[in-house]
């Protein structure tokens, strides 16, 4: 049962601080409460946990231009924040969470706006078919994270700028570019700022959960936590692929997301097996390499031994399929 409805905003438009305050925050929450943290980045690609960011980025442009390349903890696709984009997070143990109540909350917050919104497929809200908010989940020790975007005047030429989108992902969705894909909530309500969506925002939180919507203790945000965070999350480590030899290379696209599997064999074995994937269940994806490293090089070998990854039964019996179908090809005669 919600007991509190807490909310909290940062100025601060760094992302490696605003994705450690949001951990931090994660691991302070206590059962019967939502916290919802609003925060903003300024000029930065914020990729999904197991995305190879040289695929998802153009990275050395972003950064020459003075942007930031982050990594976030959940899965999902690669996202452009910049100051006309708003970010939010609900932040629950698990016995609370609801990504439709979640949702409901931004889609409220549009509505005292006069905008219409809709929750479209699993991680998306639109306006008029285009999508204005995607989002991602992840879970760590009993507690969830459901963050997302929001876009109100985002600069919509500067993001299909900087993200390398693959031309068939925007084929299957009936449209040409990012640009004709996603829209704004600023085209539905001019003028709109980030002060504004923030306050119904707070609005529609204490609706929706019948709670009155109350700002988080500042007392019990651990400063220092924070900032031992975000050196996690600015190192290079953290945010970059680590290039190696790989003489396996597994790309395709899947309806749970695009997947990439690179892998140097040695003597029959797979060795520096490195998988990349947008698909929201990033536990799986990070769990796949180990399962792969060190097994005979066969389909039937790397099918059982994705059979043993936790997580997704149905990306792992998609890949099988998908390797056994492309072995079977390969031995057609001409």
């Amino acid at each position: 049962m919600m007991k509190q409805a807490l909310w909290v905003r940062t100025a601060c438009t760094d992302p490696y601080e605003n994705l450690a305050r949001e951990d931090v925050l994660m691991q302070s929450v206590r059962p019967g409460e939502c916290i919802l943290y609003l925060w903003q980045n300024r000029h930065t690609v914020v990729i999904g946990r197991n995305q190879e960011c040289w695929k998802e980025c153009n990275v050395e442009a972003l950064e020459a231009d003075g942007g930031r390349l982050a990594r976030r903890l959940s899965g999902g696709g690669a996202v452009y924040h910049d100051l006309g984009n708003l970010n939010f997070t609900f932040i629950l143990c698990k016995r609370d969470f609801d990504v439709t109540r979640q949702l409901s909350v931004v889609v409220e917050a549009c509505r005292l706006l006069g905008i219409r919104a809709e929750i479209s497929g699993r991680n998306d809200l639109t306006v008029d078919g285009k999508k204005v908010s995607g989002n991602a989940f992840y879970i760590s020790a009993g507690r969830c994270c459901h963050h997302g975007t929001l876009l109100l005047q985002s600069d919509l030429e500067q993001m299909e700028r900087f993200l390398n989108v693959p031309q068939d992902k925007l084929q299957r969705k009936g449209v040409l570019s990012v640009h004709a894909r996603v829209g704004n909530l600023g085209e539905s309500c001019p003028g709109l700022t980030a002060d504004q969506m923030c306050e119904m925002l707070v609005q529609a939180f204490g609706t929706v959960y019948g709670l009155p919507a109350e700002p988080f203790p500042e007392k019990r945000l651990d400063a220092q936590a924070v900032a031992d965070r975000r050196v996690f999350y600015a190192s290079d480590l953290w945010r970059l692929s680590q290039k190696r030899p790989a003489n396996l290379v597994l790309s395709h696209r899947f309806g749970w997301g695009d997947f990439q599997l690179y892998a140097a064999v040695r003597s029959g074995v797979l060795s520096g097996v490195r998988a990349y994937s947008d698909a929201l269940d990033s536990d799986f994806i990070n769990r796949l390499p180990r399962a792969l490293e060190g097994i005979r090089f066969s389909v039937d070998a790397i099918a059982e031994a994705m059979g043993t990854v936790k997580g997704c039964p149905q990306i792992s019996a998609d890949i099988s399929a998908y390797l056994k179908e492309a072995a079977a090809s390969r031995r057609k005669p001409m």
